[in-house]
């Protein structure tokens, strides 16, 4: 078991030496790329077809084994000054030459470019004097970028079916530290800063940056890609201070110093102040009173866990059933919460947790318990700014015992500024409040004080409406006297209808007159009228019209 033990600890020691010696040894130097052939053997180099021919069969015994022994591939750097170095690619490979075999055929192929070969053949005479015997090619003109993922295909000239030997090789890439400092791919500026907390600025200098190249600045939020926060800031080449200082709002995990040079796809370097400070991100908690939701959007990617708790005296805060999200990437949305003072969020990432609570200082509050006390007696009202409905519990608590049984519980529902008293036997004893027409709520305990009640002990709550009779007399004393003036008017306008009629009739109305059709009465006895041939002609009718009457006797 031990053994067992002792050569994986080996092997991971020397994987991670390989992998460290990788990252920091120095690549081997070449002053010209070139083709190396083994001593006796002449070589004579030329670009493949782009349409090569087909493949041969093979004599007998003739099988990639037999013929290639010992490929190596690896990376050598060639430089034309300290920071104008390129990598190229090594292929070395030991063949086992015969007759049939007149010379070696390298391919390489990455990802979106096309194929590049090289065919290397020997001549005739120098193919004779050494047929039989193990030779060695070698070529290192095969461009290369750091981290770049090349395959290789060796084959044989003539090209003989199934003797082929294929592998993928990748390129050291920038994390290299030799190709930090040579390879105008890799470098990418050394950033160094100092934090002014009490002024929020970053005061950043670069060393090593590309010569002959203008170096750029910025602050962004590394979120996948890391996004820029602000403009960017621009030191020449020929500045003899490599400075510059850049503000900052908030000292979050993922905001980060990131510089690059002046070059098409240059690489770029970031540094990251405050990845430490987790504390920063549980803050622009958001709650909307409409809808009454409550919701928190990362400004960092982070692995969380999100919750709604509710703080108790002793600063615990306990979770809430099912009231518990993972952060992603979204905005983190509880619907339909209760307000209280005592709800809050809890946000864990890994062993810590953190608890912030919105409400603990809002000037608004949903709903409260209210207790006034009159002549030693409690009056316990409730009071809730929206329209709500509760869950009332009444409990008593033991001496020596922490917890509270419910012994009665009602379900009230309460208007909006309108308060709602409690009756009931409530010294000595605790409501246990909780709303019920949301989905999170806290359940709030309320405590009274010893007291003397006068009041008989009743059997549960009752609700009592606060009736003012001031809103009840005064809207009917006002509709009363409406009426009264209406009425006056009415029979005011009466008397005055009566009277302009009377004026329009002359006062000739006879108190005998029985048919109101007869305006007027007019007299047939004789009085003081001529009589002139029988024909009797009245002064005039006793009425206002002037029309004649003509009595014709017999």
């Amino acid at each position: 078991m031990f053994l067992w033990v002792a050569l994986l600890m080996s092997h991971c020691f020397w994987g991670l030496s390989g992998a460290a010696a990788e990252q920091s040894s120095e690549l081997e130097r070449i002053e010209k790329c070139g083709t190396r052939c083994s001593q006796g053997l002449h070589c004579r180099t030329k670009p493949g077809a782009w349409f090569p021919p087909p493949c041969q069969d093979p004599a007998q015994g003739l099988n990639s084994s037999s013929v290639f022994a010992n490929i190596s591939l690896s990376t050598v750097m060639s430089c034309e000054g300290r920071q104008k170095c390129s990598l190229h690619l090594q292929i070395k490979t030991a063949v086992h030459l015969t007759e049939s075999i007149h010379g070696v055929s390298i391919c390489t192929v990455t990802a979106g470019m096309m194929s590049n070969c090289q065919v290397f053949t020997f001549t005739k005479a120098s193919r004779g004097r050494m047929s039989g015997r193990k030779v060695e090619v070698e070529n290192n003109c095969f461009d290369i970028s750091p981290s770049q993922r090349v395959q290789v295909t060796v084959k044989t000239v003539p090209s003989y079916c199934g003797v082929t030997w294929t592998s993928t090789y990748e390129a050291p890439g920038c994390i290299n530290k030799d190709l930090r400092r040579h390879v105008p791919e890799c470098i990418t500026g050394k950033l160094s800063y100092d934090v002014k907390p009490e002024r929020k600025e970053l005061s950043v200098r670069v060393t090593d940056m590309l010569e002959d190249h203008d170096y750029f600045l910025r602050l962004c939020r590394n979120n996948f890609i890391c996004k820029g926060t602000g403009a960017e800031t621009k030191i020449k080449k020929g500045d003899p201070v490599m400075s510059a200082t850049l503000p900052y709002s908030r000292p979050l995990p993922c905001l980060c110093i990131e510089g690059w040079s002046l070059l098409t796809d240059a690489p770029r370097v970031q540094v990251c102040p405050f990845k430490d400070r987790l504390e920063e991100l549980w803050f622009g908690i958001n709650f909307d009173p409409l809808e009454e939701t409550l919701s928190w959007e990362p400004q960092c990617q982070v692995s969380a866990v999100v919750a709604l708790c509710q703080k108790g005296e002793d600063g615990v805060c306990l979770d809430l059933p099912h009231a518990s999200q993972k952060v992603s990437r979204e905005k983190i949305t509880f619907a339909k919460v209760d307000p209280h003072p005592q709800l809050c969020m809890k946000f864990t990432a890994g062993p810590q947790s953190w608890v912030k609570c919105p409400f603990a200082d809002a000037t608004f509050k949903a709903w409260e318990v209210v207790v006034t006390r009159q002549q030693g007696q409690e009056d316990v009202k409730m009071l809730s700014r929206i329209t709500a409905t509760f869950s009332v519990g009444q409990c008593v608590k033991s001496e020596g015992s922490t917890g509270c049984p419910i012994t009665d519980t009602h379900t009230m529902h309460v208007e909006k500024n309108k308060p709602v008293n409690l009756e009931g036997e409530m010294c000595n004893s605790c409501l246990v409040v909780k709303r019920l027409d949301v989905k999170f709520a806290a359940t709030v305990i309320h405590c009274l004080e010893q007291c003397q009640s006068s009041s008989p002990p009743s059997a549960g709550f009752s609700r009592r409406a606060s009736l003012d009779w001031t809103w009840v007399v005064v809207p009917a004393s006002v509709c009363l006297s409406g009426i009264i003036i209406i009425t006056l008017l009415l029979n005011l306008l009466l008397t005055v209808y009566q009277r302009r009629k009377q004026n329009m009739n002359g006062g000739c109305i006879s108190e005998k007159q029985i048919d109101p059709a007869f305006d007027c009465v007019v007299p047939v006895l004789p009085t003081k009228s001529a009589l002139h041939g029988g024909v009797l002609v009245p002064d005039s009718p006793q009425c206002g019209n002037n029309e004649k009457a003509n009595l014709i006797s017999d």
